[in-house]
């Protein structure tokens, strides 16, 4: 399986969306697609998105019809692209009040899609990642960064241009780059649980890169500061897009000599090295619990467990 295939099993990956970046300059077709009665808008309300159903949960999605009284209050507007011959737009819902707008209560609740993101189509939580990652930022960068000023949107929700005329700083949409890696060494992988966690789930190691340093340098470094352990070699394996708020999650595994752990409790309550034996064991007692499935974290430990187990993890872990 290659890299972009590994990536496409992942949550929030393998949208159809067309971003169609050169419609983002065309503010009269932007201003015509606001209207068309083909398009769709997606509502966040304090970056929760708009879902109908229980146990099945189906994105709302609105029409111009049901936006329109919205969209002059909105904090943001954003163009993401079109999908299937749809243009689709983002927007970030006020609330002076703090509660959200009635009308769209009577159509659904808002949730945090980290926490439902597992119970949907692949392609749904691809764009509604996509949304919630530009209104978070739209929300975060009001004011320029240089001078202070107010800045406005501009180019279709795609960039922030400061009001002052005498900066006119463009500010553009970030994505902070994080590595998380599965360390193994022989029959052992290395886990560790930061304490803020539910009680026993372990995980793999994490950290943000650094300015001025590569992946894989961020790989080495994060392993040994966070536990002791000194990484040998490693290999690419997957990316995911993290909206929560702003990461992109670069996946890798790695191989290292089982030294001794130094936990930075800084970072880390604890960490150890486990076999696929032991954490089966944990989590069919329930001693032991992993990240959510949807995370990339969840995919590195699986497709270690799965490539020397008899049973997929998917068959033991009761929490997925």
């Amino acid at each position: 399986m290659d890299h972009y295939a590994r990536s496409l099993r992942n949550t929030f990956t393998g949208d159809s969306l067309n971003r169609a970046s050169r419609r983002r300059r065309d503010t009269q077709w932007l201003a015509s697609r606001q209207e068309d009665e083909t398009t769709r808008f997606v509502p966040l309300w304090k970056s929760r998105n708009l879902f109908a159903g229980d146990s099945f949960l189906q994105p709302v999605l609105l029409s111009p019809y049901q936006a329109r009284e919205h969209l002059p209050e909105a904090e943001s507007i954003t163009f993401l692209g079109v999908r299937d011959g749809n243009a689709m737009f983002a927007v970030g819902l006020s609330s002076p009040d703090d509660t959200p707008p009635p009308d769209l209560e009577q159509l659904g609740q808002f949730h945090d899609l980290r926490q439902v993101a597992a119970l949907l189509e692949g392609q749904d939580s691809a764009l509604l990642a996509c949304a919630r990652a530009m209104t978070y930022w739209h929300r975060r960068h009001r004011f320029c960064g240089d001078c202070g000023s107010l800045t406005v949107s501009a180019e279709g929700g795609h960039l922030r241009i400061c009001a002052s005329e005498s900066c006119r700083q463009r500010h553009f949409p970030r994505t902070d780059p994080a590595i998380i890696v599965l360390v193994t060494s022989g029959e052992h992988c290395l886990m560790g649980r930061k304490p803020m966690w539910p009680t026993g789930r372990h995980s793999t190691i994490a950290g943000f890169v650094e300015p001025g340093e590569s992946i894989e340098d961020a790989v080495v470094r994060e392993v040994h500061e966070e536990t002791g352990v000194r990484v040998r070699e490693m290999r690419y394996h997957s990316s995911q897009p993290w909206p929560f708020p702003t990461s992109l999650m670069l996946g890798f595994t790695a191989r290292a000599h089982r030294d001794p752990i130094r936990v930075d409790q800084d970072e880390l309550e604890h960490a150890h090295w486990i076999t696929r034996g032991e954490l089966e064991h944990g989590l069919r007692r329930g001693t032991l619990g992993l990240p959510p499935s949807v995370s990339v974290s969840y995919r590195l430990i699986e497709d270690w467990f799965d490539a020397g187990s008899a049973v997929p993890l998917r068959e033991i872990d009761p929490v997925l």
